[in-house]
């Protein structure tokens, strides 16, 4: 990381003064003020400067897909960023509109003469920075840009690769090795800083640059906030993980539960999604703790390695063509799936008649967040394990729901899930039954988020629809009428879609190829305990008296997961 020294250095470059510019710092995911070199660098050269966020609804609604509960997150983190900024001096100016339009006006009323933001990799911001760029070729402005949202200029990984993102996990940590290790947090933005820089009140600027209410946007939110937005409660909950050392350096995805009623990961996702914490201060934290520790956990179950799953993801977003979509999209299965919104309907309103799917679906709902191995639950359900429709219906529902949900690996683990890129044991089905039933024998994760079936008996609580009527009657809850039956039988679904899978792979065996490792899968390191009862690939086979497999046994190592940090959209930990 560039030291301040090196920065004014760079400023000067530019502008044969140094501090002389009046600078929007331009805020966007990195809503934090700790490792923020782009903030830092800017206010090293500037004689004043406007923090600044533009909120675009348009913008934030349409190309980042936000729904309700990541809408009031955000409020709160510019909320938290506003009060930790008046804090040193300053303070965080909030303005509705067009970026674009917004900066325009904003460089006219303040004599700006440069613009500083972090530079993301999703297409959307790619495209706001052209603009951006284009306007200060218009105004003869300058403008300062750094990387802060990923451990590395995904960039240099791209180029070290020979100019295209490695596809596979096992390459692209063979090319972080000869980058080494990623660079270290810059100090933390101070008072001083300011000092030397801050802005000249404006009048009633307290109403003109607020921060809005969830009221003021028209959104009605009545759920309880289960993870507060902002850097403060993100440095919190970092700062409470990292007082138990020996969990942070033993920490197993596997041993995660996805049924538990309280998180059993870190839950840190929503503020590294949403730009509340820096993923290179979480990674040297991490890296700190396990140099000190002889008997750490490994990659790529340890927290270390699922911090590089999200690193992976986002290199390969970067430069992979409609990442986000089917068509175009050259790594991605081209596969025929079904158009049923009556059936997608029921998968996102969860009336699917399986008690595990929807209450996971209402958690989801309700809380804004899952457990990784429920994500997997729901999206192998959708796609390729009962109901073979478009991973991208379910890549929508996640990024308006989640409080996590991230461009690159929410579409990155959706790709995955479906058996469309990345994951290549797609005989492995997950039982919409016995999966949730194996964590969770009595059903008190079910009995939580669908009440309608919490005074059924243990037995049934997973299939309601096996109860007999009295027990039925007894537990105030009808099958077909108080709660629906299932909307497939999943047995038949899961063999014939196994079959469909199949042929596609078959028939695009030269595009599966493209993201498999020609080594062992790492994603499979010591899950074996763990998975061992979903070995059974379908629910059917045991019932019908039957052994059927749809894979050799040598081929059953363990069933792969998603990396930890990605949770199917960006959880981590």
């Amino acid at each position: 990381m560039l030291p301040e020294a090196i920065w004014r250095l760079k400023c000067s470059d530019r502008d044969s003064v140094v501090m002389s510019h009046r600078t929007i710092h331009l805020f966007r995911k990195g809503l934090w003020l700790h490792d923020n070199p782009t903030l830092l660098g800017a206010l090293a050269c500037s004689a004043a400067l406007f923090p600044v966020y533009v909120l675009d609804r348009t913008f934030l609604e349409g190309a980042m897909g936000l729904g309700p509960l990541r809408w009031r997150f955000i409020l709160q983190s510019l909320e938290d960023l506003d009060a930790r900024l008046r804090a040193l001096g300053s303070r965080l100016y909030v303005l509705r509109g067009s970026t674009a339009a917004v900066l325009n006006d904003l460089v006219t009323r303040w004599g700006v003469t440069q613009i500083s933001y972090d530079t993301e990799v999703e297409p959307y911001y790619a495209c706001m920075e052209r603009e951006i760029q284009a306007l200060a070729q218009e105004r003869g402005l300058q403008t300062y840009t750094h990387v802060s949202h990923t451990l590395y200029d995904v960039k240099r990984i791209v180029k070290a690769n020979g100019g295209s993102p490695p596809l596979t996990y096992k390459k692209f940590l063979q090319v972080l090795s000869v980058l080494g290790e990623p660079e270290e947090p810059v100090r933390d933005v101070s008072a001083e800083d300011f000092l030397r820089c801050s802005p000249p009140a404006e009048p009633l600027h307290e109403q003109t640059y607020r921060v809005p209410s969830p009221a003021d946007l028209g959104l009605e939110l009545d759920s309880e906030v289960l993870w507060p937005g902002g850097e403060t409660h993100a440095l919190q909950r970092l700062h409470k993980h990292f007082q138990s050392q020996g969990w942070v350096a033993n920490f197993s995805k596997a041993r995660t539960v996805p049924n538990s009623l309280l998180p059993s990961t870190t839950g840190l996702s929503p503020y590294l999604s949403l730009g509340c914490l820096s993923v290179r201060t979480f990674y040297h934290r991490l890296r700190s703790v396990c140099a000190q520790s002889k008997n750490h956990s490994l990659p790529p179950v340890s927290l270390q390695g699922q911090v590089l799953w999200r690193e992976f993801f986002y290199t390969v977003a970067s430069a992979t063509p409609n990442f986000t979509k089917m068509q175009g999209n050259p790594i991605c299965l081209q596969i025929d799936w079904y158009h049923d919104p009556e059936a997608l309907e029921k998968w996102r309103t969860a009336q699917t008649g399986f008690p595990w799917i929807d209450a996971i679906m209402t958690q989801l709902r309700q809380e804004g967040w899952i457990h990784h191995l429920a994500r997997h639950a729901v999206a192998c359900f959708l796609t390729r394990g009962d109901l073979w429709i478009s991973w991208e219906e379910g890549m929508k529902v996640f990024e308006e729901l989640l409080l996590d949900a991230d461009y690159s690996v929410n579409a990155g683990n959706w790709m995955w899930l479906s058996a469309s890129a990345f994951f290549h044991k797609y005989t492995r089905i997950f039982c919409p039954v016995r999966f949730g039933r194996r964590t969770d024998p009595q059903g008190q994760y079910v009995r939580k988020y669908l009440p309608v079936l919490k005074n059924f008996p243990s037995q049934y609580i997973y299939e309601p629809w096996k109860a007999p009527e009295d027990v039925q009657l007894s537990a105030g809850c009808i099958i077909g009428k108080d709660y629906p039956r299932p909307m497939v039988c999943h047995t038949e679904a899961s063999q014939r879609n196994l079959g469909l899978m199949r042929q596609v792979r078959t028939e695009q065996q030269n595009t599966a190829e493209l993201t498999r490792d020609v080594a062992d899968d790492p994603m499979e390191a010591g899950l074996k305990r763990e998975l061992q009862e979903e070995e059974e690939l379908l629910e059917g086979a045991e019932q019908h008296g039957t052994s059927k497999r749809f894979s050799g046994d040598a081929d059953h190592k363990s069933r792969p997961w998603t990396p930890e940090t990605l949770q199917l959209s960006g959880e981590v930990m």
